[in-house]
């Protein structure tokens, strides 16, 4: 089941009496919990039936002991588990009063209790007991990162969810600039939302002036400058990031280089260059910016660029480095063999 369809479940009063979300991405983990504890109880209930506790801050025994009462005045209690990741998880080797005890809770759990478990940045061990456990008497979803060929049309879905609309240009400008973070995006967008009415279309020039993407100087332009080998204007945004690093950390830049120049090799690779744009995941009016890419960067020049580019990244890490290099300095470096 997806996020939204286990919230439209809860919505419908469908409960199971264990939740189990797990994965390495934290967003959709955080939008089920947040409404299951928001929305699920009344604030009358809530007092008398609603628990939330801390994995580092707690144990199985007391998760299990708080899920074992009944509901006061109420047809259901909630106890909720945030980072539950840091929870200590009975261990299953031998026969363990405790594993016993934990597993035996989760093959029969109480139906007058919804228990919550927020395991977030990583995925449970599906070979644990535990784990099979609650695949039979619960639910378990996983929220795995969304692929960065997908990010701009998920973007426009969210954009659309909260009633506003967006060009895909400025859906594309937010997707190389901020990353796969969903949390992050998601937060940029609403702020964003924040400063303009419902009947204007969200378009670069807001996404540049809201969320701090220089118009002129940023990853996507530096892509467009590598892409027609335009050395001065390469070494213009260098500057300009060279002077607000943390706007624009190294790191960062080099990923969304590599993102980029993988797709160069795979448009170099495909057999219907027609069918690019769906292919690569990219909105049909990038896909000039990929031919002339292409053209200026042969198979073999692109699988230099990107050796280049995993060297640099060790080197911005101190590895490979003297470590007296400034990142400016690293990344001036690298675009100039890059070019040439």
């Amino acid at each position: 089941m997806t996020a939204a369809e286990i919230i439209k479940d809860i919505k419908a009063r469908k409960f199971k009496p264990v939740y189990l979300l797990h994965g390495e991405e934290s967003f959709y983990i955080d939008q089920v919990t947040d409404y299951i504890e928001d929305k699920l109880l009344s604030d009358a209930e809530k007092g008398f039936n609603q628990t939330v506790l801390y994995g580092k801050d707690t144990d199985m025994a007391t998760v299990l002991g708080a899920a074992k009462r009944y509901p006061m005045m109420s047809d259901y209690q909630v106890v909720i588990v945030k980072e539950a990741q840091d929870l200590k998880w009975a261990k299953e080797e031998g026969n363990s009063k405790e594993a016993e005890f934990v597993l035996n809770y989760f093959e029969k759990p109480l139906p007058s209790t919804i228990l919550v478990l927020a395991y977030k940045y990583a995925n449970f061990d599906k070979r644990k007991k535990i784990y099979k456990a609650i695949s039979k008497s619960g639910l378990i979803f996983q929220s795995d990162p969304v692929r960065d060929y997908k990010l701009v049309p998920w973007i426009e879905d969210f954009v659309k969810e909260k009633g506003y609309k967006i060009e895909q240009q400025a859906s594309a400008l937010m997707a190389e600039y901020l990353g796969t973070d969903l949390s992050k995006i998601s937060n940029e967008i609403e702020k964003l939302m924040l400063n303009i009415p419902k009947d204007v279309v969200i378009n670069t020039d807001l996404v540049q002036k809201n969320i701090g993407i220089s118009k002129e100087y940023n990853v996507f332009e530096l892509q467009k400058a590598l892409a027609i080998r335009d050395v001065l204007k390469c070494n213009k945004i260098i500057n300009y990031f060279a002077s607000n690093p943390k706007a624009n950390p190294t790191v960062m830049v080099l990923a969304n280089l590599g993102g980029y120049f993988t797709k160069i090799l795979r448009y170099h690779y495909l057999p219907n260059k027609a069918e690019a744009a769906s292919a690569l995941g990219i909105p049909p009016f990038f896909v000039k910016d990929y031919e002339v890419a292409a053209r200026n960067y042969n198979t073999g020049k692109v699988f230099q660029v990107m050796s280049l580019l995993r060297e640099y990244d060790l080197k911005s890490k101190g590895l490979d480095s003297t470590g007296n290099v400034e990142d400016g300095e690293l990344l001036k470096e690298l675009v100039f063999k890059m070019i040439h």
